[in-house]
């Protein structure tokens, strides 16, 4: 099968599976990950830039229990274009490419004709539908709550990640009134929670100086990914320049180019994908993959001291809102908006917040599901079984999603939650999870002791 016709049948899937899209095995398993030779799998290492390729777990909700309060947090916005830097190092790496060879042969033919075009920073139309997707997969998820509740919905302030919660909110409107229920409250309103210098936004980082600009925080991501780059990327380039003769091709341009594939796919509006996936081998596509996952381990996930960190308020906001108590916190939370009820409501049945990937991997590390996952090396890779699942393919592609689940279960008597990361459940082994992922309230909340206590934000203020 092509990479192009998996991607449109798995477009055509989650259409299929609305009802429950989380429920469809798109296009890898933890075993095919790790075995790393299905070529059906070839290009599905495109980490965060990718679309919401899922993994089959056991998600159902387990018999004789019902779920009283779902939370679905949107990991990232839908898909988008490169940010505004990174268009013009694009366009300029294709410029240069152009200008230095005269004919393009074989699988480069394409470059003969291409012209670039990509956007800059805006959600694309693939990026919007499939926010739109993911509002009804909530909604038929989570019907027996949704019939009568409208979810409250935060986002962060930026202009995409407002677009994919109004996306999502669209989504859910068309699921509940496809089942002929009268839907009076739409539209639904977004709280904007303001981005920007000095703003406390519990969804997009900002305020620890010492991990923004402070040494070594501020620079152990890309150091671990230039260590990283020098085992392979040196053997990558000099096969392209030796394909394209007077290329001149650094390294900087061959990781330019492998950027292209999954831009350039989620550019179509049918994910149709770009010809630049097909410039590389699948081995290399896995070496990417690593690439990328260590930017986020070693930028805003346990490897870095200051990472978990920035995850604390809204760790803190999550207990409140399970728990019904205020919000306790004095690292990033905006107390103006969460100490009111009107802009941070506690006792409803249903939550959307829409935040950024980055801000997401360090509540996911704040939260202790990357406990278990030992010290990356930056200089080989390593599978998902040495990492002990973790990998940002998993945890934080573009449209990517957590469900955090209460429930009552019968023969219990104290209620439940469970934490699903775009399809997978996760053990909850910091509060003892059972065979389905599940762990008592008060376990829960006694496990974030690290956010309670604020983590390490008196480290991030240190001259």
């Amino acid at each position: 099968m092509s990479l192009g016709s998996v991607l449109r049948a798995r477009k055509d899937m989650e259409a299929q599976h609305a009802e429950d899209p989380d429920e469809a095995a798109y296009l890898l398993t933890p075993s095919a990950e790790q075995n790393g030779r299905s070529r059906r799998n070839r290009f599905r290492n495109w980490t965060r830039s990718l679309s919401l390729f899922l993994t089959r777990y056991t998600r159902v909700i387990p018999m004789l229990c019902f779920v009283i309060f779902a939370f679905f947090f949107v990991l990232s916005h839908g898909a988008r274009d490169p940010t505004s830097s990174k268009t013009k190092v694009y366009n300029n790496t294709i410029q240069k490419l152009k200008a230095n060879v005269n004919r393009f042969p074989g699988k480069y033919h394409f470059l003969n004709t291409f012209i670039y075009s990509l956007g800059a920073d805006q959600l694309t139309t693939f990026g919007e539908q499939q926010m739109v997707n993911s509002g009804i997969a909530f909604y038929n998820r989570y019907e027996k709550l949704a019939r009568d509740n409208t979810p409250f919905i935060r986002s962060s302030g930026e202009a995409r990640v407002v677009m994919s919660a109004q996306n999502f909110s669209q989504g859910f409107h068309q699921a509940k009134k496809s089942k002929k229920i009268l839907d009076i409250d739409y539209p639904y309103p977004v709280l904007e929670v303001p981005e920007g210098d000095g703003s406390n936004n519990t969804l997009d980082h900002d305020l620890c100086t010492a991990f923004e600009s402070g040494e070594p925080y501020s620079t152990m991501s890309s150091k671990a990914q230039q260590t990283f780059l020098a085992t392979f990327l040196p053997a990558i380039t000099a096969r392209l320049n030796a394909d394209l003769v007077s290329a001149n091709l650094t390294a900087t341009d061959t990781i330019n180019l492998m950027d292209l594939c999954p831009f350039g796919t989620v550019a179509s509006p049918i994910g149709a994908t770009s010809s630049f996936c097909y410039l590389f081998t699948e081995d290399e596509w896995h070496l990417y993959d690593y690439y990328q996952t260590l930017g986020k381990y070693y930028g805003y996930g346990p490897g870095n001291p200051l990472g978990p960190t920035q995850g604390v308020g809204f760790v803190n906001e999550l207990i409140a809102r399970m728990t019904g108590k205020a919000v306790n916190d004095h690292t990033t939370v905006n107390h103006t908006l969460d100490d009111s009820n009107e802009t941070f409501p506690l006792g409803r049945a249903l939550y959307v917040d829409v935040s950024h990937d980055n801000d997401m991997t360090a509540i996911f590390s704040a939260l202790g599901l990357c406990d278990s996952t030992p010290p990356l090396s930056n200089t080989s890779i390593e599978t998902t079984r040495q990492t002990n699942g973790y990998t940002a393919a998993w945890t934080v592609p573009f449209a990517g999603r957590a469900y955090f689940e209460k429930m009552d279960c019968q023969g219990v008597e104290e209620e439940l939650v469970r934490i699903i990361v775009n399809g997978r459940v996760m053990p909850l082994e910091t509060c003892g999870g059972d065979s389905l992922g599940r762990c008592t309230l008060s376990r829960f909340v006694e496990s974030l002791s690290f956010a309670a206590r604020g983590g390490k934000w008196d480290e991030c203020f240190v001259a």
